[in-house]
């Protein structure tokens, strides 16, 4: 073999192999290698979404499995409170027996309460058919689980006297729980009744609240028949703004009038709109104020008025004293609570508010 053959040998062994050989490039599309970024990126995807189900499912599981075993707590909650009551009453029935037959007295008959009271063992007993029947007309559950008759009794009476102790509101500009009074009956004594006489105390107040609802009423339906053009003037919007006043002002009124027909005697912490009005201080000057209204003499309605708010106790003017000398008439200014002459105006800031609104229905009629 020459030299040329042996260096055309080795050139060719260290010559590296053509990739024409096999049909592949070293060089590849962008096209391709985007759909194969997409496809990796895809499987990816859909790998994530995968064990966010996975884990949401476990979740799941947990809560279901937590709220089973809450369930099941609760339930054994009330089981044992259920029996732990029962055997409370048994162990109180069992204890006034013996009582009872210590001191000689005869025996209690059963209450159909369940717990007892003296009051509620005078309630009938009602068939089970029944008492399901009137307890779905209440929209509560016919029977709950593990409910004795007993137990559901107890139930119905308790959701009934609720149902009892719930006032109704009636309508009106200041909503009350006053019943109000045809429009007929609503004209007031010149001189109101004594509390001692308590329906005529009652319809007296129930009286009041009508009035005042109807004027309000009336003064609403005149401001709203006004022209635009009125009811867009100054004097129109000072008028809609003092009927506003009047409304929102009178309502510590009503609420305490409300306190007189439900709460006769409050507590003595009692918040002044739950107290009812002084019957010499305050109520006979209204009843005065609004008889004298209705009978259209606003002159001497006004002059109530003056006399409710302003009073005629005498104002300390001028020299009070002088030296060791005291004036005359000096202890006109410092006489004890028994004087009904005061000025009511001076009160307080509410009792100030809705006297002034009362001003303004006399003034607005």
């Amino acid at each position: 073999m020459d030299f040329k053959s042996l260096m055309a040998a080795q050139i060719s062994k260290n010559k590296p192999a053509s990739t024409s050989t096999n049909g592949t490039s070293k060089y590849q599309r962008r096209g391709d290698a985007e759909r194969d970024r997409e496809a990796k990126y895809a499987q990816e995807q859909a790998r994530l979404e995968t064990e966010r189900l996975e884990r949401l499912e476990k979740k799941r599981k947990l809560e279901d499995e937590e709220a089973e075993r809450v369930e099941a707590r609760e339930e054994k909650r009330r089981k044992l409170a259920g029996e732990s009551r029962v055997r409370r009453e048994e162990r109180e029935a069992e204890e006034e027996r013996l009582r009872r037959k210590r001191l000689g007295l005869p025996e209690r008959p059963p209450s159909t309460a369940a717990d007892g009271g003296d009051d509620e063992a005078d309630r009938p007993d009602i068939p089970d058919d029944e008492l399901r029947t009137k307890l779905a007309g209440l929209k509560q559950p016919e029977a709950i689980e593990n409910e004795t008759h007993t137990e559901r009794l107890y139930r119905y009476y308790k959701l009934t006297s609720k149902a009892l102790k719930r006032r109704q509101w009636y309508p009106g500009p200041i909503p009350t729980t006053i019943e109000p009074l045809p429009a007929d009956e609503i004209l007031l004594p010149e001189k109101p009744p004594a509390p001692s006489d308590r329906d005529a105390y009652i319809k007296l107040h129930r009286q009041i609240s009508s009035y005042l609802n109807f004027v309000l009423t009336e003064w609403s339906a005149a401001l709203a028949g006004r022209d635009k053009d009125d009811a867009q003037s100054s004097a129109g919007i000072a008028a809609t703004n003092n009927y506003r006043i009047a409304l929102e002002d009178l309502k510590p009124l009503v609420r305490r009038l409300e306190a007189a027909v439900y709460n006769p005697t409050p507590k003595p912490d009692a918040p002044t709109t739950s107290t009812p009005l002084q019957h010499e201080a305050l109520l006979i000057p209204i009843v005065q104020i609004l008889h004298l209204t209705q009978k259209r003499h606003y002159r001497d309605a006004v002059d109530a008025y003056l006399r409710l708010s302003i009073g005629k106790a005498a104002w300390p003017i001028g020299v009070t004293m002088v030296g060791i000398h005291e004036r005359s008439a000096r202890e006109k200014l410092h006489e004890d609570g028994k004087n009904r002459d005061i000025a009511h105006i001076m009160s307080d800031e509410g009792t100030r508010k809705w006297l002034q609104s009362l001003k303004r229905l006399v003034g607005g009629v």
